[in-house]
This record gives C-alpha cells, structure tokens and sequence, in this order.
C-alpha cells in the first residue's frame, strides 16, 4: 500500500502535477516559450559554443517559434494543449536559452505581456546563477509578489571534472550563492541535473542529488544526457566512446535518487522527450511513458518512495 504523503494517485514521488493541483485546485500546464534570447556561454561573456550537449535551439525544442511574437506563440501551444485539458490554467515557461540574460526593461517588456494573459497564474524562468543582476533580482521579486514565479536554474552535476568536460564554464558555488540570494526574496527554485553524463558513475550521479537536500530549493528535474546530432557531444561521443546508459540502469539510478531525495522537494522532470529525428542516442528515450511506468513499477517492486533513505 502507498502511504507517500504527496501523492493521490499511486505515485510514490512528488508529481509536479500533484503539487499545481493542490495549489490552483486545477489542471495546470506549461506553455513553453522562445523568446529570442541567447546564453554568456555562446556569446562569449563566460564562454563559446555552449555546454556540448546543447541544441541549437538552447533545449528550447519544443518551445514556440522564436519568429512570432510571444503571445502568438503562447495562443498557439496553448489551443493544442487545451485539446487534452480545456479547463486548464496555465503557467508561462520562458524556456530556449537563458531567460534573465537581458537588460530587465527588455525582461518586463517580456514576462509582463504573459502574466497578464487570462487564467496565467504563474512564470517558469529557465536562466543560469551567473546571468541574475542585482538589478534583475529586485524586478524578480517583484513579480514574485504579482504571480507564481519559479526560476529555474541549470546545474547539472556538482562534480567539477564533468562540468569543465561539458563546458558549463559556472562553478557550483555560483549556483550556491544565487539559490541563496532567490531564496532571501522568497522566489521559489527548481534545479536541473543530468544523467549519465559522459564518465560519471552512478554513486556521482548519486553524490549530486545528496548535495541537493542540503540546499533550499522547492524542485528538481531530472533529465538523462541526450546525444543529439550536430552537437559538440556527438563528436566527443565518436572519438571517445563513453557508457551510455541502458534504460534498466537510468530507471535504477532514478529510484536511488527519489529515495534520498527530500519529499517535499517537487520532481518536475524525471526523464526526457528528445526529438527521435535528432536523437542519437539512447534510442529508448523516445518512449517516455514506458520509462516513468518503469520507475513506477521499480518502486512498487523495492517498496520505496521518495525520501526513504533521507533526513527529512
């Protein structure tokens, strides 16, 4: 029997869905956004090219098309999820690049035209610790007053071998210190991690979740390592062949993670939808029902949850 405190369904994790239906008392989803901005590890600032397993898009796959306007591509995803959902609410999700890297009269001109959409009821911000000015931090807190807003910022790994291979070009004390600093003005923080990164072993992959109960953040997602063609990834993973790993392996890894994870941290990603047409490995992440059914199942089997193994 699931006894899982945030759970209504047979999840033994804490659903993102869960979380937004017992805040709004409705179905919510994410409207994802290009809004044209780019990254201080393309441009130069901190670094070029990007982090190697990047898109040219700046995972903004399925965001809107970065050559409308932002409320037409808001309108446009918005009709097609609402074919599924029709009394939904719905939150903005600036999610192609990094969403704070801009002077913040050009970030209100942006965020201000969605939050005022009807039935908006909150913000996903999708940036790096190191693109938030001060000047940007009191405008987030602001808006923070006026909608539901989540910054979410990359991190990927705290091991610092991997993120120089990977050309991160941030330092996990950076990202230390912006948690912080959002967390002072009471904005709400979900970090990204990847797994199977090139090299990794799974207690690294586990090491990087236990770090994360130690710091005050509201959600994670959780992504396995997409090799997509035309990427610097590609080309590392042709010369120098690293594990990849089996979905059997990715669903073990999962379930370790959840449970030491803290349950009141919200998973709002637990695997990843990669375009099959640029995906070149691992093939089986195309089928992502079969993969959280996995999780599910594995969980049921060890009879776990989330935060089993943690303090909390």
């Amino acid at each position: 029997m699931n006894n899982f405190k945030y759970s209504d369904t047979n999840k033994r994790y804490h659903t993102l869905d869960y979380f937004y239906k017992h805040k709004f008392h409705s179905k919510v989803f994410k409207v994802s956004l290009n809004a044209g901005f780019t990254c201080p590890n393309i441009d130069g600032k901190v670094g070029f090219g990007g982090c190697i397993y990047c898109s040219p898009s700046g995972s903004g796959d399925y965001a809107g098309n970065p050559k409308e306007d932002l409320i037409k591509q808001f309108n446009t995803i918005k009709e097609m999820l609402h074919l599924k959902w029709p009394k939904a609410k719905y939150i903005g999700y600036f999610q192609a690049h990094t969403n704070t890297y801009a002077p913040v009269d050009v970030l209100k001109e942006k965020f201000e035209s969605i939050i005022c959409l009807p039935n908006v009821v909150g913000l996903n911000v999708a940036t790096r610790a190191d693109a938030i000015t001060d000047e940007c931090l009191d405008y987030l807190e602001d808006l923070n007053k006026r909608t539901y807003l989540t910054i979410e910022l990359g991190l990927q790994t705290i091991h610092e071998e991997t993120t120089k291979l990977i050309n991160r070009c941030e330092s996990l004390q950076t990202v230390e210190e912006m948690v912080l600093k959002l967390r002072k003005r009471k904005i709400n923080v979900v970090i990204h991690i990847i797994n199977g990164l090139p090299f990794e072993t799974k207690e690294m992959m586990l090491e990087t979740v236990k770090y994360l109960n130690k710091l005050d953040i509201q959600g994670i997602k959780i992504h396995m390592l997409h090799i997509l063609k035309k990427t610097k990834l590609e080309e590392l993973y042709k010369q120098k062949p690293f594990h990849v790993l089996s979905r059997e392996e990715y669903v073990d890894i999962i379930c370790d993670q959840l449970e030491y994870l803290k349950p009141s941290i919200v998973i709002n990603r637990i695997t990843g939808d990669p375009n099959i047409d640029d995906l070149l490995e691992p093939k089986w992440l195309t089928k992502k029902f079969c993969v959280l059914n996995e999780i599910d199942k594995e969980l049921v089997r060890r009879d776990s949850y989330q935060g089993k193994k943690s303090d909390n």
